[in-house]
């Protein structure tokens, strides 16, 4: 009797499981989409915590980038530099040259834009999933959120600067004018 209750459910068996940092599945989402879950937020970044993904990248690859290579990529325009601090932020503190300023908040969403639309709203040229991205914001923090989100629509080469806009204003005001 209990199994053949057991049988109604089948066809909610979840799609995707979700690992914690460890590698232990903790969780499940629904086969139905996240907007019509109730109580659930509508993108796949709203639902995974920080600490948990797919797969942790941190933990497989080594995505930090240092303030040197930060600087040749930003000479040699070999990548695309994501500050994910909040506007007031940069109008506070400054911003990193040739940086592209997508607050954290938006980069779901601004990543799964057409070209146009976020040039158009970011001032950028949007990039492609085979472009390298780094990721920065104030300590390293927010740019590492940035990354996992990056990774989970499919971009391939994500970095983040843990340094943040905190290490480059000190080594710029060490460096000579």
């Amino acid at each position: 009797m209990a199994l053949r209750g057991c049988w109604r459910y089948a066809g909610v068996i979840p799609r995707l499981l979700l690992l914690n940092s460890e590698g232990v599945h903790v969780a499940c989402l629904s086969t139905r989409p996240l907007g019509s879950l109730p109580h659930t937020r509508s993108s796949i970044s709203d639902v995974l915590p920080t600490k948990w993904s797919i797969r942790n990248l941190s933990s497989t690859t080594n995505t930090d980038v240092s303030y040197d290579q930060l600087k040749q990529d930003l000479a040699g325009r070999t990548a695309v530099v994501i500050d994910v601090r909040e506007p007031w932020e940069l109008r506070e503190y400054g911003t990193i040259p040739g940086s592209i300023n997508v607050p954290l908040a938006q980069v779901d969403a601004a990543l799964q834009l057409n070209p146009e639309d976020f040039k158009e709203r970011y001032g950028g040229d949007m990039p492609e999933p085979a472009d390298k991205i780094v990721f920065s914001c104030l300590a390293g923090i927010r740019s590492k959120k940035a990354l996992n989100t990056a990774a989970l629509l499919g971009y391939k080469d994500v970095l983040h600067y843990p340094g943040g806009w905190q290490e480059w204003a000190q080594n710029e005001q060490l460096k000579p004018n």
